[in-house]
């Protein structure tokens, strides 16, 4: 509840303090071409290391691991870019430090440690942000890893009967209903 408070309630009054002061100081006009130029810089940084982001979260899957620490930044990114996007100058400030590496590196930290302590999530090691439990093989498996062993068999589509008209032709997406 002191969150929703202060993101709703507290953050605007701010930002309105903070519009009097910076208007009063350079101008009306020069004070929107800032709001407005933030949001547009704000959208291209949001293109640039978004698709950053994506290319690392698509190689981190090639790679055969989850990118979690690529879809953190890739949430952040998406945080700074709304932020940006609001007018006002403190969240344009929160907005850009969100934008900066080590900066989502740290917050990404806090965070799992936080739901780590008070949440049900729980922290993968071989899962991102460089951490493994000390005294652990840097290239095995680590504790919380599941092996599961299983059987698989390769199933192959059986072709149409020859004396079935309405039978689709393999490799075909046309869907038949069933004969009653």
């Amino acid at each position: 509840m002191p969150f929703v408070f202060l993101a709703f309630v507290l953050v605007p009054i701010a930002e309105i303090a903070v519009f009097i002061e910076v208007g009063g100081m350079i101008g009306l006009w020069p004070t929107l071409g800032i709001v407005i130029l933030t949001a547009l810089l704000g959208t291209s940084l949001l293109r640039a290391q978004g698709l950053a982001a994506f290319g690392r979260a698509q190689a981190a899957m090639s790679e055969g691991r989850l990118p979690v620490e690529e879809v953190v930044h890739g949430f952040c990114l998406v945080i700074a870019g709304a932020l940006l996007l609001t007018p006002g100058f403190l969240t344009d400030i929160a907005g850009f430090l969100l934008f900066v590496h080590p900066v989502r590196l740290m917050l990404a930290r806090a965070a799992m440690k936080w739901f780590a302590k008070n949440g049900t999530v729980h922290m993968h090691t071989n899962a991102g942000f460089g951490q493994r439990p000390p005294g652990s093989d840097p290239h095995g498996p680590t504790p919380d890893d599941t092996i599961v062993e299983g059987q698989a068999e390769e199933v192959t589509p059986r072709p149409p009967a020859a004396d079935n008209d309405d039978a689709p032709a393999p490799g075909s997406t046309r869907w038949i209903p069933p004969k009653d």
